[in-house]
């Protein structure tokens, strides 16, 4: 089984480099190592419902990260990371 790789939308990567070093490593850590492998990367996210269906979210302490999920590609695109209360405005 191939392994998923993770890639960041242009807002996403932004967005991520505002959260500071430290948050930045937490996250980039967790999907390194929960995300990208050889499993289904559903298995540690949930998915969203209303005007976001079709999305994931993942929760990572105090922030969320908010993704597509390409199986065609095997590809998990990161869509939106931050804190919790502002992720989902």
């Amino acid at each position: 089984m191939p392994v998923w790789r993770v890639e960041f939308d242009r807002d996403a990567a932004r967005d991520l480099r505002k959260l500071g070093v430290q948050a930045e490593r937490l996250i980039l850590r967790y999907l390194r190592e929960r995300i990208a492998t050889e499993e289904d990367p559903r298995r540690f996210g949930h998915a969203l419902t209303r005007e976001l269906k079709g999305l994931w979210r993942y929760r990572v302490g105090d922030y969320r990260i908010v993704a597509s999920i390409e199986d065609e590609r095997f590809v998990v695109l990161v869509v939106t990371v931050g804190r919790r209360r502002e992720v989902y405005d």
